[in-house]
Formats: C-alpha cells, structure tokens, sequence
C-alpha cells in the first residue's frame, strides 16, 4: 500500500512539474518574431475535429507587427502614454523621459534595456530638447521595450502647471485630520493613501 501511495505520489509531482519547465522554456516577448506566427500544433488539432471549419484567430493574430529592434541605438525614445479615457502622447518622438516607479525616480533613454515597473504618484517628466512638459501620475505601470519604445499606462494624470496648490494643502489638511480621527484599519488606510497622493502634490508643486 505505502509503495502504490508513493509512485502515485511521484507520478503527481511530476505531472505538476512538466508545466513549470515548459514554462520556464518560454522565450521572453522581445525574443518573439516580429509578426504573429502561427501554432501548427494546434491548426493540425483543429483541422482533426473540424476539418471543413478554418481555426479560430487568437488575439494576437488581430496585433500590428512588432516593429523590429534596431541594430543600432535611435536618436529618440518613442512614448506612449495613455489613460483609461484619453491619449496623452501617441507615437511621439522625445529624448527622454523621467519616472516615478516604485523603486525611485527611473530616467528611460534610447536604448534602454526591456523593463516593466510600477508607478506611485510622483511627477513623470518629458523632455525635448530645452521642453520639458510634466505631468502628476496617480499610479500605472511602464512598459520599456528593446525597440525603444516606451509604454506608459496610468489611471489618472495631470499636468503639473494645473493643479491649484491651495486644493493640494487642504486636501492634505483633510487628510491628516481623517487619519488621526480614524477608528478602524480600513478608514486608517484610506486617509493614510490620501495623505500620500497629497504629498507627492506638494512636493511636484515644490520641485
């Protein structure tokens, strides 16, 4: 009985282990082909059940094609950088730009290497030429690709030169006074969130 129990046992665990290592064995998404190539395997397997019906397209068949990584470094980095609502920067062409990721202030030049990082609220900063436009970031993530292309997707964003201080100091103010009032951890972390966002305000106004 113990010995059944433990190649029952062995075989689970290696049942498990076969989709981490294929897993593993993934190629990362700038080591992909340009253009969406498609899986044989399953074409081969669709055309077995339903010969007569062409197999469904996946998402990334309905994709433009990734533009290619340059063999050598741009002048410019490409941003895009969009809300839920709206479309800040579209395709354009800067020098670089500056951002808040939860690891610190990230400067993303040409070239950089292929990252993804969380945004907190601080001030995202982009640069062309002697033009510096910069806007406040509620939160988000930044998709840096090989191909110098950079991008930015936040759940809320303003230009700094908009935003009214005196809102900023009471809403601070408010804040405060609803942290040192709250009574349960969910009103403590609320206040202590828009304590935070105010802050970083401020210190966007200051700098």
């Amino acid at each position: 009985m113990l010995r059944q129990t433990s190649r029952l046992l062995a075989r689970s665990i290696a049942t498990t282990q076969q989709p981490i290592r294929l897993m593993g064995a993934r190629p990362m998404s700038t080591n992909m082909p340009a253009t969406p190539v498609e899986d044989s395997t399953f074409a081969a397997s669709w055309k077995k059940v339903a010969p007569l019906i062409d197999p469904p397209k996946t998402p990334s068949a309905f994709m433009k094609p990734r533009p290619s990584t340059p063999s050598t470094i741009p002048s410019k980095i490409t941003v895009n950088f969009v809300l839920p609502y709206a479309s800040q920067l579209t395709s354009k062409e800067v020098d670089m730009v500056i951002i808040p990721a939860t690891t610190g202030q990230m400067g993303v030049l040409p070239g950089h290497v292929p990252t993804i990082a969380e945004l907190k609220p601080g001030v995202l900063s982009v640069h062309e030429g002697n033009d510096v436009k910069k806007y406040f970031l509620s939160s988000g993530f930044v998709f840096v690709h090989a191909n110098s292309v950079a991008d930015i997707v936040v759940v809320e964003a303003v230009p700094v030169d908009r935003i009214d201080q005196n809102l900023v100091q009471k809403g601070l103010a408010d804040f405060t006074q609803k942290l040192s009032s709250a009574t349960t951890e969910l009103e403590k972390a609320e206040a202590q969130i828009g304590i935070d966002v105010h802050s970083a305000l401020n210190s966007a106004l200051a700098g």
